[in-house]
């Protein structure tokens, strides 16, 4: 009992003392934040626009901090993440910047999702329609840093060859766990509804359904037509040839980018900075000032909006009940964010921002619910991001207008329910349970018994309706009927492209063409009339130490960052699903490099 009493203490006391390093840690890196956030950027100078130093996502964060994680690792490096509207914005104040001559693009290293390297492009096109040259520079090109290369009035490759070229077509991974599941002996009972409704079949099959393969590679191939087929036309090379070189591994070494023409030269760092000053119209090196893109974007934020607002709300992560989850959608949260907005008098018109591979459907309800009131009273146009899929699409088709990327994954109209049980592992182990009931049916989500029959049925009624519910919802959002609609859903996956063509989204656009549109039905005839202001706003540096200081610690992910991540994230989804209840939820979530 001494030993043990003992042990304890020890443990409570090297708790305390790493709460407070971590604790001091943070006061030196808030002074640092601080102190670094005062020093002002050149006005005359190059944009650089290095896509290695930062993260593409929904919204600005605030003085970003490092996990607690990459502290114990001694790792001191934070990216900051800035929101595509706040990128797009800044590139907007660029061109009509006369301290700011053109744009050197170094997008190897890009981080963002599907849709984020099709709406940065074309804000890039619309720079250079001031008559501002973009100028790119590659030396390790992947397929979103080379799709986003070919804006560019000129693509510079380095010389120095061992670079690792990663345009080589984009795909999508699915995971199989039944076999290992079976060893185990733990059982998935999955119930759903939808042919192509993927999201559970992890962990019942050793492979992909034929449904499941068909709209993996219809997907797969709607994304690779809008990179490659846009790349391709950018460097005016045939569509064909462009994948035959893919395809049969041309590209190499710098001299094949050359050869081939997807680059315009190769240069040396002493060529590439000579090319510069000639665009900055300066006489050498010393007086060339590259302007880090991510300080600019920053400071051309700092101006508060307007009293007058066209809102957009970000719905960005997964759907989730409750109200204190600031890393996904909580609906309680989400709710109170949506009243506030409909009293407001000042906000005209609200753009649904959805960034969102679903969740759950009672929390879909909950936020649908709302944003029909708000509907009822001001223009409530959607912009689809990276995801509108299950949930995020339950929430949005109702808007009166949608705009989806050509990449946006959509759709996903399906639901399911996944309940594990564990009885063959409780054999295994030696352990007896033994249930004491008061009706029938009491211990049916104890996860220690499969379902009967009549539980089975009981199960599958509640998805049947749900999903009736999520078909009817869509016809009337959507003006469709029902049966039309079924035909389309089925859990299927489609990319906005697609969509488009099925009549699950209006037009094709970015989130700048939504909150024109927004503004448009809210009688603004000029932008001058009007500011735009995204809610809800982003947690402040302090919020977001005290959350890290909260009484949740995160649990270890001991298999995260090894090859086994997609694994283990599998194993942690199926954990998290609680018994009974039913999602409309994405299986995966896609980047593309």
């Amino acid at each position: 009992m001494k030993d043990f009493v003992k042990t304890m203490l020890a443990v409570i006391c090297g708790y305390i003392v790493l709460k407070l390093i971590g604790l001091i840690i943070f006061i030196i890196f808030l002074v640092c934040a601080f102190s670094s956030g005062s020093s002002s950027i050149p006005k005359n100078g190059v944009l650089d626009l290095d896509l290695s130093n930062f993260n593409i996502a929904e919204q600005t964060e605030e003085s970003p901090m490092p996990s607690s994680t990459s502290f114990l690792g001694g790792d001191m490096s934070m990216v900051p993440s800035i929101g595509i509207r706040d990128a797009v914005e800044a590139l907007r104040a660029a061109a009509d910047d006369p301290g700011i001559p053109c744009v050197l693009l170094r997008a190897d290293g890009f981080s963002g999702g599907v849709a984020d390297v099709v709406e940065l492009r074309a804000a890039l096109t619309e720079f250079r329609r001031s008559g501002k040259p973009v100028i790119a520079y590659t030396e390790n090109p992947g397929n979103a840093s080379y799709f986003l290369s070919t804006v560019a009035d000129k693509i510079y490759m380095g010389k120095q060859h061992g670079g690792n070229n990663m345009l080589i077509g984009v795909s999508s991974q699915m995971i199989y766990l039944k076999d290992i599941l079976d060893k185990l002996g733990v059982h998935v009972q999955l119930i759903r509804h939808g042919k192509y409704k993927s999201a559970g079949e992890m962990f019942i099959r050793s492979s992909s359904s034929p449904e499941n393969r068909e709209q993996n590679q219809q997907m797969v191939n709607s994304l690779w037509k809008c990179y490659g087929g846009v790349a391709a036309a950018a460097r005016e090379i045939p569509e064909e040839d462009f994948n035959a070189l893919i395809d049969n591994l041309s590209l190499n070494l710098p001299e094949d980018f050359l050869a081939h023409g997807l680059v315009d030269a190769l240069v040396s760092h002493e060529e590439l900075v000579q090319k510069l000053c000639i665009m900055a119209r300066v006489e050498d090196a010393d007086h060339l000032a590259l302007i880090p893109f991510v300080d600019y974007t920053l400071a051309k934020k700092e101006e508060q909006p307007g009293r007058i607002q066209v809102a957009v709300l970000h719905m960005d992560g997964e759907i989730v009940e409750g109200k204190d989850d600031y890393d996904n959608i909580a609906a309680d949260r989400f709710v109170q964010e949506i009243d506030r907005l409909r009293k407001n008098q000042d906000v005209k018109a609200v753009v649904l921002r959805v960034n969102s591979p679903g969740g759950s459907v009672s929390a879909s309800e909950k936020i649908r619910a709302a944003l029909d009131l708000l509907q009822k009273e001001k223009p409530l146009v959607a912009s689809f991001g990276n995801y509108a899929a299950s949930g995020g699409y339950w929430i949005s088709n109702g808007c009166q207008k949608i705009y989806a990327n050509p990449t946006s994954i959509t759709g996903s109209i399906g639901v399911f329910s996944m309940i594990p049980e564990f009885s063959d592992v409780t054999k295994k182990v030696g352990v007896g349970i033994e249930t004491v009931g008061s009706n029938k049916h009491s211990d049916m989500f104890s996860l220690v018994r499969p379902f009967d029959t009549q539980e089975l049925a009981f199960m599958q009624a509640s998805v049947e309706d749900i999903y009736e519910r999520f078909v009817n919802l869509v016809a009337e959002g959507r003006g469709m009927e029902p049966d039309a609609v079924d035909a389309i859903a089925q859990g299927r996956v489609w990319t906005g492209a697609d969509a488009l063509e099925i009549g699950l989204v209006d037009e094709l656009g970015t989130l700048q063409d939504a909150i024109a549109y927004a503004a448009a039905l809210a009688d603004f005839t000029s932008s001058d009339q009007y500011s735009v202001a995204d809610y809800p706003e982003p947690l402040t540096f302090l919020q977001q130490l005290m959350l890290s200081f909260g009484e949740s610690p995160q649990e270890p992910t001991i298999l995260e960052d090894t090859p086994f991540e997609g694994l283990s994230k599998a194993v942690r989804a199926l954990k998290a699903r609680e018994p009974g209840v039913v999602y409309a939820r994405l299986p995966y979530a896609m980047e593309i490099r």
